[in-house]
């Protein structure tokens, strides 16, 4: 059927014929070697007697998107991405329940085969990514735990290597900028998608996940000019954080100023101000920057946020200048319905990692279509 000249659909078409099956190939090769073959009757002589490498969605062991999981994780600095799961929600104010984010994240993420039609990605072919597992985090205990997420990401983030944080709640994002900033010489930027500001000093005199960024923006090189929030607005900001970015500077981009710029206009601000004397630009994505229409399963739902559609734009609009990390938190799957929340945190961190290989920020095993 004729898609029309120069559409996104023509390109796609053309781009699928360049993408290799090699990885898949693979995978089926190692599923038969291990699980043994099928019965006899079973036609289709790729599918193995047990579920192996290669499995249907609804079986086999969950790591994201079925990439393989990294058992020895000294050996992390050999993969250009690890997803590494922080099941923590001890910083949640008032729902629990982000502590099963991770796992839901990588459940959801099952359903999909890793390749993108509009984006013209096959990631399971193009990246050399692996799942290393959770943090042990310890529950009840704020310090030990942080101190455990901050070891972590310097491992992973130390030996070279994209890390993508699934949450847990937004407290994590604190030491998770300590773990980059120790191995960042120049300044780091951040951008937050968020409907909540998150820069309390403490919630209930504790570390919250309303308090992130006062922390974050304490560490020398993780400069509070250069932290750019959108999506902002609601009634659930408490006044003490947005009085804490005015006094440090911070940009702020309500969800209404993204509707009146538009979502490019939005992106190119956040990327002006994130990269302003930066070496380093990190992604903290908040689902509940999402419309809980469309991401229900969250601690703190505000009304009025991003269709999942918008959010995916922003996403892929700011990943176009490189990224040192991602994190996708407050995935809360008590409160999904039919793990929608979960289905579109997952296609989050898809999404932002081929804008990352399409614009060669992350090696691809073989050549992929520069973006128009």
């Amino acid at each position: 059927m004729d898609q029309g000249p120069g559409t996104e659909a023509e390109r796609g078409l053309q781009r699928e014929r360049s993408i290799p099956d090699t990885v898949w190939r693979g995978r089926i090769e190692e599923s038969l070697r291990h699980g043994l073959e099928a019965a006899d009757s079973v036609e289709n002589r790729d599918v193995s007697l047990f579920a192996r490498r290669f499995t249907p969605d609804y079986s086999g062991f969950d790591t994201f998107m079925g990439f393989p999981y990294l058992e020895d994780v000294r050996r992390v600095g050999e993969h250009a991405a690890a997803v590494v799961g922080v099941p923590y929600d001890t910083g949640t104010t008032s729902r629990p329940g982000a502590r099963y984010g991770p796992r839901g994240i990588r459940q959801a993420s099952r359903i999909t085969d890793g390749y993108s039609f509009d984006m013209g990605v096959d990631l399971i072919e193009a990246l050399d990514l692996v799942d290393v597992g959770d943090v042990f985090t310890l529950p009840g205990n704020i310090e030990k735990s942080f101190d455990q997420i901050t070891a972590a990401v310097n491992h992973i983030f130390g030996a070279g290597t994209f890390p993508v944080i699934l949450g847990g709640d937004h407290s994590i994002g604190f030491p998770v900028l300590r773990g980059l900033a120790a191995n960042t010489d120049g300044n780091i930027g951040i951008i937050h998608l968020d409907r909540h500001a998150d820069m309390n000093e403490r919630d209930y005199d504790d570390l919250t996940h309303g308090t992130p960024w006062f922390h974050a923006t304490n560490i020398p090189n993780v400069p509070a000019k250069n932290l750019v929030q959108i999506g902002l607005g609601g009634w659930m900001g408490l006044r003490e954080s947005i009085g804490t970015a005015r006094e440090r500077g911070t940009t702020i981009l309500t969800i209404n100023d993204v509707e009146t710029m538009g979502i490019e206009k939005a992106a190119e601000r956040a990327l002006e101000v994130a990269w302003e004397g930066a070496e380093a630009v990190y992604l903290s994505f908040d689902i509940d920057s999402v419309d809980p229409s469309a991401a229900p399963g969250t601690g703190t739902p505000e009304p009025g946020g991003f269709t999942p559609r918008e959010a995916l734009k922003l996403l892929r609009l700011v990943a176009r200048e490189g990224l040192c990390g991602m994190e996708v938190v407050e995935v809360s799957p008590p409160y999904d319905v039919a793990g929608t929340t979960s289905l579109l945190a997952s296609r989050a961190v898809a999404n932002v990692l081929a804008e990352l290989l399409l614009h060669g920020h992350l090696p691809s095993r073989h050549p992929l279509d520069a973006p128009e």
